[in-house]
Order: C-alpha cells, then structure tokens, then sequence
C-alpha cells in the first residue's frame, strides 16, 4: 500500500511515472533492454536526453541564449562549480536565508571574496529580507539566492534587485512548482529529488555568455561548463536512468496543464494546510505569512515530547516522513508537484483529530 510521502527529498514521484517506468523496467520501447543497461552513447538514450531537454525548454519557455546542462554531483557541487566558473573578480554577493545559501556561501569562500549582503539568520530564517536595495560590490560577479529554502519553509516571492548583476539561483525545492522567467537569471539550478526525479541528477540552466574556457586556475576539467555545454551533458556517463525518469515526469506535467495547471494546484494545496495552521491552537507555523513557501510547510507544537508523539501517530496512520530537519525540529510537511491533494486533505483531517485528543 502507498504511504503518503511528505519527504523533503528523495521524495514523492507521480505514481502513473513509476507505473510507466516499472512497466518498462525489463524492456525500453522494444529495445530488450531497461534503460539501466543502456548505452549513453546509444540511439535510443540519445532520444531519452534529447526529448527531455526539449520538454524542459518547453515547459520553462527557456530562450536559446541558455543551454540546459544534465550533471551529477546534486546542489552541493554546484556551491564550488560556480565560483569556479564566474568568479572573474574574485568577488560575490550571496543572500543567506537558511542552511543551503550559507553553505554556498562558505563554500565560495574557497575561492575568492564572498560577500553576505543580506541575512535573515537574525530570526532563524524565518523570512526573507528585503532585497530592493541591497549594498552589492561594484565589482561583484554575480549575487546568489537559495531561492525556496527547504528547512525553513520560505520562498523569495520577489526576486532581489541585483543592481544589472548576473542572478544565480538555487531552486532545487521549487523547481517546476510554477512559471519562471529564465532570463531574470543566469544560471538557474537545482537537485531534481525533490520535484523531478530520483536523486542523482542536478540540472544547470545556463546563459551561454556564462560559459568560457575563462574558469578559475585549477578548475578540474569535469567541473567545467563548458565541459558539459561542448559535450550535450554526455562528456562522461551521465545518471542516465535519472534523466530517463526526470523526462517521463516532463511528460506529466505537461499532460497535467504545465506550469500555470501546477502554480494553481500547488497554492490549492498549500491553503488547505495553512488555513488550518492559522486556525489551530495546538500547531503553528514558523515562517512569516508573505513569505510562505508552497512546497516546504514546517510547524510545531511548541512542545518537543508532543511533536515526537505526532510524528510517530502520523507515520502509523501512513503519513511518513514529517519530522522536522534535525536542525530546527518541529515538523515539516513537503508537498511538492507530486503530492496528491488528498494527500493533504487527509494530513489535515489527522492534526485535527491529534489535536482534539492532546488539548
């Protein structure tokens, strides 16, 4: 029987994707093989990457300045590849509102002069700062967002005035979760366990004017853009089986009324939790109102014992996966494009229930 799967990542997949994968587990479209076996360099593998790319670009609208790069190495490797790759002056601006911009942000350390513009680590990542006029280095390369912050709960709404510098953003916990206009960015990335795939594939949106043999002394060839552009993402064996799932899931969005069908069922989902969160006095949400996301929702109790007593009843009555990241505790619940509206309907229904017998 299906669970409903709150993980924040690896984390829910469309059920029919699984059901067309698991059906086609022993033989590709006739190929006799699974797509497991199968050669990168084949016909039909090159069919598989090349239809996703093009459904990617489809579903994003991204113009054909920007190439679409399938790489390996999640988020975390991008933290270096990009100082690597951009850092011309040895200088950027990094906004930090949780864990992962901040890692980012200590990770580019190594490479040149990182510079924190703006932090809301004041009130535990609990919002977004305004970011309409920040104080960004003349001589900054770029300025980098975490763009939906996956422990915390909070989403920048507004992109942040960069003052005509190159945009760079992380949105591995809202990639595909609503229209984006890729040319605010230069490079906009994200870890695809979270709403596209299974882990193992990242994928880098890139403007081309971005990609130069200009990289950092050093640089390993492998952590490379153009590396990656010059070779269509098969400079070596790509996670061939990820990209595989992450294109049959391109396929569904696009059946399910893209971005815009998405935007609209993602809010729907998010308002059934948060209306009740608001009305609730046992669980309260810990992220300030404007800045909600609609994919992380974290809340608790106030009271450590009660909120172990919750996840454990949740996870016996089917809903895994919703204690809070170690680091802050409390509950989370991630509903990302995959999560069925009843999934958070009978969520709901179950806090209410644990509500009425713990008051």
């Amino acid at each position: 029987m299906r669970v409903y799967n709150f993980s924040a990542g690896p984390a829910v997949l469309p059920e029919e994707v699984l059901k067309e994968a698991a059906a086609e587990m022993l033989d590709y479209n006739g190929t006799g093989m699974s797509v497991m076996e199968m050669s990168h360099r084949s016909k039909a593998f090159e069919e598989i990457i090349n239809t996703a790319e093009q459904d990617l670009r489809d579903l994003m609208n991204i113009p054909d300045n920007y190439k679409v790069l399938f790489l390996q190495g999640g988020a975390s490797q991008q933290f270096a590849m990009i100082p690597m790759n951009l850092m011309k002056n040895k200088k950027a601006a990094y906004i930090i509102t949780g864990q992962w911009a901040k890692k980012a942000y200590q990770e580019a350390q190594n490479y040149g002069e990182a510079v924190a513009v703006a932090s809301s680590a004041d009130k535990t990542f609990s919002y977004i700062p305004d970011c309409s006029d920040l104080d960004i280095p003349e001589d900054a390369d770029y300025v980098y967002i975490c763009e939906n912050n996956t422990i915390y709960g909070t989403k920048f709404k507004q992109l942040p005035n960069t003052k005509g510098k190159t945009l760079v953003a992380d949105v591995s916990s809202c990639f595909l979760s609503e229209p984006v206009d890729v040319t605010k960015y230069g490079i906009i990335y994200g870890g695809v366990q979270k709403n596209i795939g299974p882990a193992g594939v990242v994928i880098v949106i890139i403007r081309e004017d971005l990609i130069t043999e200009d990289t950092l002394p050093g640089t390993p060839t492998m952590l490379k853009y153009k590396t990656h552009a010059d070779n269509k993402s098969l400079y070596n064996t790509p996670p061939a089986y990820g990209i595989y799932i992450c294109g049959k899931v391109f396929k569904w969005l696009k059946k399910m009324g893209g971005l815009e069908a998405m935007k609209e069922r993602n809010e729907k989902k998010a308002k059934i939790l948060y209306d009740y969160l608001d009305q609730s006095k046992l669980f309260k949400g810990t992220v300030v109102e404007k800045d909600r996301s609609l994919m992380n929702v974290p809340f608790v109790t106030g009271n450590e014992e009660l909120d172990a007593k919750f996840v454990k009843e949740a996870k016996a009555a089917g809903f895994e996966n919703l204690k809070g990241h170690r680091t802050v505790g409390g509950m989370r619940a991630s509903i990302y494009n995959a999560m069925p509206i009843e999934g958070v309907e009978k969520l709901v229904e179950f806090m209410k229930k644990f509500e009425e017998e713990n008051s």
